[in-house]
């Protein structure tokens, strides 16, 4: 018998939890693309945060961001990242371990463009992560860009993707009597190859 059956079947990772995120967007009646992004600080300190994956690509994950924030800072000195995508209408979550690197360029402006007018221009507004005076001087400055830039702002240069490309991807579903059901994929000693180990509950 084949121990990846059912929901693990599957010899690309990618495609499987492009599967599972799909499964999950009917169910969960909030931002079913939520992850909880890791990184750390220059003393090793982690941070967590939740942010929106908004896209599966055939060998990474991607979320936006702006780069001077808190995260896109650590991100940038360490060049790695983690992330847990867990939902719990399915009672399953894919955790993620990492490079991560900047994604940019047109797909980064691409989806910039379909993002809200507000969402834009509150992009070019907010110092992310910086000590804010008051939510007035926020909104001040929001006026500020929005006849700066008018209905259509560009991407900021300090905002854009970042691309996680994995070294290790863990699927796991709930099982009975806390007995779950896991397995790890690691890069093997070729980049395009991957070895699965079935790890214990």
């Amino acid at each position: 018998m084949n121990e990846r059956d059912g929901i693990f079947a599957g010899e690309d990772p990618f495609k499987i939890a492009r599967r599972w995120l799909a499964e999950a967007e009917p169910l969960e009646p909030n931002d079913p693309n939520a992850i909880a992004l890791a990184s750390v600080d220059p003393d090793g300190m982690p941070n967590v945060r939740m942010v929106l994956l908004k896209d599966i690509l055939d060998d990474s994950f991607v979320f936006y961001t702006n780069y001077t924030s808190a995260k896109g800072q650590e991100i940038t000195a360490s060049g790695k990242a983690a992330f847990v995508l867990h939902w719990k209408s399915l009672r399953r979550q894919i955790r993620v371990r990492g490079r991560a690197e900047r994604y940019e360029g047109p797909e980064a402006d691409a989806y910039y463009a379909s993002r809200s007018l507000k969402s834009r221009l509150g992009a070019w507004s907010s110092p992310q992560s910086q000590p804010l005076a008051s939510r007035a001087s926020l909104m001040a400055e929001v006026a500020r860009q929005t006849a700066r830039h008018g209905t259509n702002p560009p991407r900021p240069p300090f905002w854009g993707g970042i691309r996680i490309v994995p070294s290790e991807i863990e699927f796991w579903a709930d099982g009975a009597f806390r007995l779950h059901d896991r397995f790890q994929w690691r890069k093997g000693a070729s980049v395009d190859t991957w070895a699965v180990t079935r790890l214990a509950p």
